[in-house]
């Protein structure tokens, strides 16, 4: 017994390392480029990324790596008659199975932390780089495509001179009612300041247009600071409810809930003084639909801090999930080619897992669902899996 369970552990490991290296190399390769052409990174900066990144591909990678090595393994067993002689030798097919499911959730306990590492450590590591790179970065946008642009602003020129940017054009995009900013300078600079967090954009000879009420010219140097906070994907100072580490989101859940008994009774206070002062148009305003859409704000991050430990628990558990009807599959239709493999089982399994599991995460985010909705696919591939090793066991 302790020879097959070697075996198979064996098998496995083997398998799978070799397809997790070589899938996770091709991911990192991907990541980095991807990044590399949204950012304009250099060699340099793309390299530094190396290590924050590496968790978040390999939270992507380990699942279906290890759906593909255990149809492989398991397959080729079935079909080299491996599993019908152990059920000759008088010992069920779950023999072998068993120690995978104990590999799996070996695997799986890894997984839920690295996806609790990859996005908490990793996301902010890469933005911390990405915004202490800022001005390089700027630079080498300007460079190449003449514009470098973010959700907060824009900068367009007609050419860069070593530091020097040639006739500039600067938007601020406001979010708020406040005007428009526009600046366009003879020339400028960017002067990232370390100590204070701030790029510092210094302009000569500026012409400004503030929403077309107030336009004029600065003919002398004109500094302009901005927080880094302006470039970041995220500006709050609070990471989102995806990227906040397990061990905060208790805290995260009772602050928001706080929150939001306090939105509550404020509405309520001021609706009971409308009605008592008969201001009852004011309770169809515009101010009270603002006021109630930051209250279902408020309930959608709730829904979404509650959701998250379950979603990365039901992340990392795929694998056990994919090591049971993986195994279950393979056998029963003796798959021992690759390629057979890859389509009728492998395949298969991802396109049906991923959006049952998405649609799950979706409507726990909108309230529709309990926040243990997001287990729905690994419930369904279960109630798939385990019928078919039960029925397995009996032939």
């Amino acid at each position: 017994m302790r020879i097959i369970t070697r075996y198979v552990v064996f098998e496995l490991l083997k398998t799978f390392t070799v397809i997790v290296t070589v899938v996770t190399m091709l991911l990192l390769l991907v990541f980095l480029a991807q990044r590399a052409i949204q950012e304009g990174l250099g060699p340099l900066l793309v390299l530094r990324l190396t290590p924050y990144l590496l968790p978040d591909v390999l939270r992507f990678a380990i699942p279906g790596t290890l759906l593909l090595a255990t149809c492989v393994v398991y397959g080729r067993m079935a079909g080299l008659n491996e599993i019908l002689a152990i059920k000759a030798n008088g010992n069920s097919p779950m023999t072998v199975v068993w120690p995978g499911i104990l590999l799996a959730f070996i695997i799986s306990l890894g997984t839920v932390w690295l996806n609790d590492i990859a996005v908490s450590w990793g996301r902010m590591g890469v933005d911390r780089i990405i915004l202490r790179s800022v001005e390089d970065i700027a630079y080498g946008m300007l460079r190449t495509q003449r514009s470098y642009s973010n959700s907060q602003f824009s900068i367009h020129v007609a050419d860069v001179q070593g530091r020097t940017l040639i006739r500039p054009t600067i938007s601020f995009h406001n979010k708020d009612n406040s005007p428009p900013i526009t600046l366009v300078a003879r020339q400028a600079e960017l002067r990232f300041n370390a100590q204070s967090n701030q790029l510092k954009v210094v302009l000569q000879d500026t012409q400004f247009d503030i929403g077309s009420d107030m336009i004029g010219e600065w003919p002398d140097i004109f500094e302009y600071d901005l927080p880094l906070s302006t470039f970041a994907r995220n500006p709050t100072s609070q990471p989102l409810p995806s990227e906040t580490a397990l061990r905060d989101i208790a805290f995260r859940v009772n602050e928001t809930s706080a929150n939001i008994d306090i939105q509550r009774q404020l509405l309520a206070t001021k609706a009971g003084y409308q009605l008592l002062t008969g201001d009852l148009p004011e309770l169809h305003s515009e101010k009270w639909k603002i006021n109630l859409m930051g209250l279902q704000k408020s309930h959608y991050t709730l829904n979404r801090y509650q959701a998250e430990p379950y979603r990365r628990w039901a992340s990392g558990f795929t694998c056990l999930v994919f090591m049971i009807i993986g195994s279950a599959v393979a056998i029963r239709f003796k798959i021992a080619d690759f390629w057979t493999c890859f389509g009728l089982c492998f395949l298969p399994i991802l396109i049906t897992y991923y959006p049952i599991f998405q649609f799950g995460v979706n409507q726990t985010k909108s309230g529709v669902f309990p926040p243990y909705g997001v287990w729905l696919g690994n419930v369904l591939l279960l109630a798939i899996g385990l019928p078919l090793l039960r029925n397995m066991t009996k032939r």
